[in-house]
């Protein structure tokens, strides 16, 4: 597991791309927030979480299936992450950010992503 990325990984920097070449601008990885988000937009007070499907537990995603053995480890690693997600998307939304988890399964249709990016950077 010490392969595993926890920045620049293939799902954010495809988000990233995308969201630069329509002229958005950004911060990166901020610490003092609650989760250290992957994208910042600190003048519209808005953040963009790029979560992988398997790592995060998305919910009735093909990605997020659960490995066949070492089950007593993978279960509570792998729920463990998704409570902590969802602690700290409450916490930045206490403190008035507006969150968006853009999931790796999304990164298949660009149009539809592009179109959801948009309209939450834009509302």
């Amino acid at each position: 597991m010490s392969l595993v990325k926890s920045k620049d990984t293939k799902p954010e920097m495809i988000v990233r791309r995308l969201l630069f070449s329509k002229g958005y601008r950004y911060r990166l990885h901020d610490a003092r927030l609650p989760g250290t988000p992957d994208l910042v937009f600190a003048g519209r007070r808005k953040v963009v979480f790029v979560h992988g499907c398997f790592w995060h537990r998305h919910a009735d995603c093909a990605l997020a299936r659960l490995p066949k053995s070492r089950l007593d480890f993978w279960l509570p690693k792998l729920e463990g992450n998704r409570t902590r997600d969802l602690a700290n998307q409450r916490l930045l939304r206490k403190s008035g950010w507006r969150v968006l988890v853009v999931w790796e399964c999304e990164l298949c249709d660009m149009k539809r992503l592009a179109r959801k990016l948009r309209r939450f950077l834009e509302i």
